[in-house]
């Protein structure tokens, strides 16, 4: 069973940066299409950022130009680089497969905040 750790969170001004990483145990993280997901109090579970096996990038509107997913296939790491930061980026940070399809880990809390 691959588990995720997710790490990087933290609080930040509006206009900061941070830059999440996600840690995949075993060795079949390279063949999966990988995804940055978050959540914030209240609402559901909502698609950022995705990452083909070979670097082929997808991001939701509402971060294009602001966030960039990228990933380590030796490392079996996943990143997502953050700038621009803005307060209704606040959310609980996880990373999955595309299609969820592995056991969600314990995230990591992004707050934006003056």
């Amino acid at each position: 069973q691959v588990q995720l750790v997710e790490s990087g969170g933290g609080l930040v001004q509006p206009g900061g940066s941070l830059r999440l990483s996600c840690a995949a145990s075993g060795s079949v993280f390279s063949r999966f299409r990988m995804g940055w997901y978050r959540q914030a109090p209240g609402k559901q579970r909502e698609l950022v950022a995705t990452c083909t096996s070979d670097g082929t990038t997808n991001y939701a509107d509402s971060v294009k130009g602001r966030f960039t997913i990228s990933r380590d296939n030796a490392k079996n790491t996943l990143y997502l680089q953050m700038n621009s930061l803005k307060p209704e980026d606040t959310a609980v940070y996880y990373c999955n497969t595309a299609i969820q399809s592995l056991r969600w880990g314990q995230g990591t809390q992004v707050t934006v905040s003056s």
